[in-house]
């Protein structure tokens, strides 16, 4: 028999610990999707989505962790490899398409997108840190 078939042995401490994580990250992860469709330009968008999916994944693997925990009477630790993928990856995919994005539009004179910031301070004109 596999875990999921007792899950009625669930005592209610984990039964309420899983609830509200699974909640939390439903619900974070739905106000990014709302973000996602709601907000007017790309770069406005993109964010709404990420902090939903990082922050939701973490509630749902921390759910997921109480309740195969309690049942298995042994930590099951392997969903924080989830939870540090999704954690790692979903922040970089979203700065690679934050710069791809931002190359394109800056390439085709998109007058919406901010003017390219200089490097250092000398390249504006302002005297180097300590001088």
């Amino acid at each position: 028999m596999s875990v999921i078939e007792h899950a009625d042995d669930l005592p209610a401490w984990a039964a309420l610990a899983v609830s509200f994580f699974l909640v939390v990250g439903a619900g974070l992860t739905l106000i990014g999707t709302i973000g996602f469709a709601r907000l007017p330009s790309f770069y406005e968008r993109i964010h709404a989505p990420t902090l939903g999916t990082s922050w939701g994944t973490g509630g749902i693997v921390m759910a997921s962790m109480i309740f195969f925990t309690v049942l298995a009477t042994r930590p099951v630790v392997h969903e924080i490899l989830i939870g540090i993928f999704v954690t790692v990856t979903t922040p970089v995919t979203l700065m690679l398409l934050a710069r791809a994005a931002l190359h394109r539009d800056r390439a085709e004179g998109n007058p919406e997108v901010p003017a390219e910031a200089p490097l250092t301070r000398e390249a504006e004109g302002q005297p180097a840190a300590g001088e």
